[in-house]
């Protein structure tokens, strides 16, 4: 079994958990594990094949990374990008007191990159129109039954994400069992048929990126902010459209609910730190959520 180990060093403390958590899509997610010992098991599809990769926090300033599988090379490679060792906070100064109050606690976060579009996109798409849970449902389904086991000493459970072409091969009838609707489906597809052109994306601005990747049929502001984030670790990647994101930012900072447009206006001054500025508020522990209802419920789509 191809292996490989790697280490990175940070200049001060470091939080891997903070990072990489918005990889994982669910508590059940079969490409992400928090292990009981405190480390993050990880797969993902390289370039060069597939890899698992545990990666440890060992000291307060340095995360040690095991990786098995063809692509594990590669994925030690790109293991201080993925942990955000390149992240450049520089300019975020933020004048907002509650802003400023999370950035301050959060001063250790680094926004990673994967480098990996598709692995990206594809639940993000997942994700649109949707309950988050229905979402983590669907692409567990569907990364269990068409995901290659996970190389090298991996929990049981875990997978590797399908590559482009078994995304595209998977009958509409198997997108239906895991409650996936056609439009959303046809998405998925229309996107793994494009795929070396997605992951020529990473070569381009972050801004640039998701103009490209809004320029697909059935991907919107939402949807590619969403794998800009994770993908290219774009530290200006808004949410808008997201159910929920502009009315936590509203109560978090302003004591009420607002809209998209409000959202955008009130986080201009902040840019090109404005995702920045929402995840500090995230790993925090500031951002204020009343109980609100789900995106959209829909039924189960096997069920009709």
């Amino acid at each position: 079994m191809t292996g490989s180990t790697a280490g990175v060093v940070f200049p001060g403390p470091v939080r891997p958990g903070w990072t990489l958590s918005p990889l994982r899509r669910g508590r059940a997610d079969p490409c992400y594990h928090d292990a009981p010992d405190g480390a993050i098991w990880r797969t993902s599809l390289m370039r060069s094949g597939p890899v698992t990769a545990r990666i440890s926090h060992s000291a307060r300033d340095t995360i040690d990374c095991e990786a098995w599988g063809p692509g594990a090379a590669e994925f030690t490679e790109g293991l201080p990008a993925l942990l955000g060792a390149d992240d450049d906070a520089t300019g975020f100064d933020p004048a907002d007191p509650t802003i400023a109050k999370a950035a301050g606690r959060a001063a250790h976060l680094r926004l990673g990159r994967t480098g990996r579009v598709l692995e990206a996109l594809v639940p993000a798409i997942l994700e649109q129109r949707v309950v988050g849970k229905d979402a983590r449902r669907s692409w567990r389904q569907l990364v269990t039954e068409y995901g290659a086991p996970a190389p090298g000493p991996a929990p049981a459970h875990m997978r590797v994400p399908p590559t482009p072409e078994t995304w595209r091969r998977i009958p509409s009838w198997k997108f239906h069992l895991a409650n996936v609707d056609p439009g959303r489906a046809r998405t998925v597809v229309g996107c793994a048929q494009r795929a070396d052109a997605l992951e020529r994306l990473v070569g381009r601005s972050p801004e640039a990126a998701r103009a490209a990747m809004m320029s697909l049929p059935g991907i919107g502001v939402w949807t590619a902010a969403e794998t800009a984030q994770r993908a290219f670790g774009d530290a200006d990647a808004l949410s808008v459209g997201d159910y929920h994101l502009a009315k936590i930012v509203g109560w978090t900072l302003l004591g009420h609910p607002i809209d998209d447009a409000a959202m955008v206006e009130l986080l201009e001054p902040l840019r090109p730190h404005r995702h920045r500025a929402i995840r500090m508020l995230e790993v925090s522990g500031m951002t204020v959520n009343p109980r609100f209802g789900p995106r959209l419920s829909i039924p189960n789509l096997a069920d009709l």
